[in-house]
């Protein structure tokens, strides 16, 4: 296997992963950029993105990896607005 291969190989198998009931994240994105894979999207939590991370980490053998993860939560306010 080509080295393109062997990374796209891996990619595939880390969405098939993260899409999984473990985690069952669909909304991040995964891509080769420059010789490391890009994780980017919004995730629920802190936690979550760790979580994550820790997995590509493990998947993803010696690949440099970077995070464009952003944490969005979309609990409901805890106290009204105040409007000027």
């Amino acid at each position: 296997m080509r080295d393109g291969d062997e990374d796209e190989y891996l990619i595939a198998h880390l969405r098939d992963r993260l899409a999984g009931d473990e985690v069952a994240e669909l909304g991040v994105r995964i891509e080769m950029r420059g010789g490391a894979v890009l994780l980017s999207g919004t995730v629920p939590t802190a936690a979550r993105r760790d979580q994550i991370l820790r997995i590509a980490h493990e998947m993803l053998g010696g690949h440099p990896v970077r995070s464009d993860l952003v944490v969005v939560c979309a609990d409901a306010p805890d106290r009204s607005e105040e409007l000027l």
